[in-house]
């Protein structure tokens, strides 16, 4: 329990069902829904329909979604690749032969086809009670009537102001004014209002064909993109099964590749292979453990994950004891081990959402439009921001990443949860880009190892070790950094907290469900 002298964050109790996000209203629309008789599959598609108007620069319906939902929490667990793929006419020979050796992350050729929203039409057949004319109907009245800017929103909306005003169609959907929306400002989206009532009406079709397709290949086209219309027509949400492993009588589950939730699982395994409740949460000793599981699970990710359908490696041999032990017994505590640099190609942003309902029905759910508004590319007529997620491919052939005809990229965003003797004990997830492997690893080892409650677990200090530097927001105490140093750790400050997240804890025996959401965002956690 955390000290009411200090500011800080209660966690949310609730009964019959709860909800948590990165935005208040998002929270709100899903409560709203779950006490009209809606799933927890219903709600976490009204909130994400809603944050894709609210909060653009992390996601939208021109996105990707990923999801893990456990019916009545126990039982089995069925994963969702909602992520979109290259087009056709995409070859790693057009590339190469035009001397193009990395995806531009604000061109056409960034933009994969958005899978999103075939995704939440997949998961409410499987899942939910009410439809997408229904549940979109918020995201409607925000993006018709208008919505007001929040802090965080503002923020980003205001770092982002060049690549706005340099993008296509972004000066006019996403300047208003010729500036970055401010926080407070009031912003009306009516050509992605009527979009959205287009899909409400006519469900994905009204999405990947007809009008709304046509002019984002169009547009897509106009500015060099190889996409086609049959790209958008032929995309299909993946409904697979997780994979996952055991960390302290815990199953961890993760959607599998094109998916990099794997890297999160790697790094549980080497972590189980040390006492971290022997050493303090806040400490160098725990900071350095992390990277150095972090640098080992990056460098697998990077060297042999990407579209299944590419991959030369099993994934049950990456999560194997002996591929974890391999690197375990060379970790020191007094330096880093001699590890390749890895240089991922994208570091991008996204949104978390997670919802357990009265039946005990859990979501965990994410969506994104990779790095901070996309590939800043907006649909002519429909203002759709369409997602870079492209720009996660490698232009190297034979590598199991790299682009080819309907690929799907290596992916950042990961849903998580975690259960014990088969039932639901926790809904989570960490949004940041590259940092969300390590961000799950943190929180869930922070309550596992460490006692915190879910809230306590979310707001405590974060590194990122990436690409050579070890990335430490404030919150990291001095004599950590410092220490760090000595043992031979380049560290840095961060200008952006590291990602924000969300979970629900679920207290079987008490009937009773536990929230917390992430204090670096705009959002919360809401209960009934």
């Amino acid at each position: 329990m955390r000290s009411f002298h200090f500011p800080g964050r209660s966690t949310v109790h609730a009964q019959n069902g709860m909800i948590a996000t990165s935005h208040p209203q998002a929270a709100l629309a899903g409560i709203e829904v779950l006490r009209a008789g809606g799933t927890a599959a219903d709600a976490a598609v009204a909130a994400c329909a809603l944050l894709g108007v609210i909060e653009p620069q992390s996601t939208g319906i021109g996105g990707d979604c990923f999801a893990l939902v456990q019916p009545k929490g126990e039982g089995r667990i069925t994963a969702y690749n909602g992520s979109g793929r290259a087009p056709m006419a995409a070859t790693v020979d057009w590339y190469l032969e035009r001397k193009i050796h990395s995806v531009p992350l604000t061109s056409a050729h960034a933009v994969s086809v958005p899978g999103a929203i075939d995704a939440w039409d997949r998961i409410l057949r499987d899942h939910g009670r009410l439809g997408l004319d229904r549940l979109l109907q918020p995201a409607i009245r925000a993006a018709e009537d208008g919505y007001v800017v929040a802090p965080r929103v503002g923020f980003d909306w205001n770092n982002q102001f060049e690549k706005l005003k340099n993008g296509t169609n972004t000066a006019r959907y996403l300047l208003p004014h010729g500036r970055p929306a401010a926080v407070g400002d009031v912003i009306r989206q009516p050509e992605l209002a009527q979009t959205l009532r287009i899909i409400a009406k006519e469900g994905p079709k009204g999405f990947y064909t007809g009008a709304v397709a046509e002019d984002m290949v169009q547009t897509l086209r106009g500015i060099g993109g190889l996409h086609a219309l049959e790209d958008f027509a032929n995309h299909q949400t993946e409904v697979t099964a997780p994979i996952g492993t055991t960390y302290k009588d815990h199953d961890v589950w993760q959607c599998p590749p094109n998916g990099p939730g794997i890297t999160m699982l790697v790094m549980l395994n080497i972590l189980s292979r040390f006492d971290l409740t022997r050493i303090a949460p806040l400490s160098i000793e725990r900071f350095h453990l992390e990277a150095e599981a972090a640098r080992i699970a990056y460098m697998m990710r990077e060297q042999h994950i990407g579209d299944p359908e590419h991959m030369t490696i099993e994934v049950a041999s990456i999560l194997a004891k002996e591929f974890a032990d391999e690197y375990v017994s060379q970790i020191s505590l007094d330096k880093l081990l001699d590890l390749p640099s890895v240089a991922p190609p994208m570091n991008p942003e996204t949104v978390y959402i997670t919802v357990v309902d009265r039946d005990r029905n859990v979501c965990s759910f994410i969506n994104s439009i990779a790095h901070s508004f996309g590939s800043a590319i907006v649909s002519n007529q429909t203002g759709v921001l369409l997602q870079n997620r492209a720009g996660g491919f490698r232009i190297q052939p034979d590598h199991p990443n790299c682009i080819g005809p309907g690929k799907r990229p290596l992916h950042t965003i990961i849903p998580a949860l975690a259960t014990k003797a088969g039932r639901a004990q926790m809904s989570f997830g960490v949004m940041g880009g590259q940092y969300q492997p390590v961000g799950q690893t943190h929180v869930l080892t922070n309550i596992l190892d460490y006692g915190c409650d879910v809230q306590e677990a979310i707001d405590m200090a974060r590194g990122l070790h990436y690409e050579g530097v070890y990335q430490l927001e404030d919150g990291v105490p001095a004599e950590v950094v410092e220490g760090l140093e000595k043992i031979g750790h380049k560290t840095s400050k961060v200008m952006s907290p590291l990602g924000g997240g969300q979970a629900i804890w679920i207290d079987w025996d008490k009937g009773t469900l536990t929230g917390g959401s992430d204090p670096r965002k705009d959002g919360c956690a809401l209960g009934y």
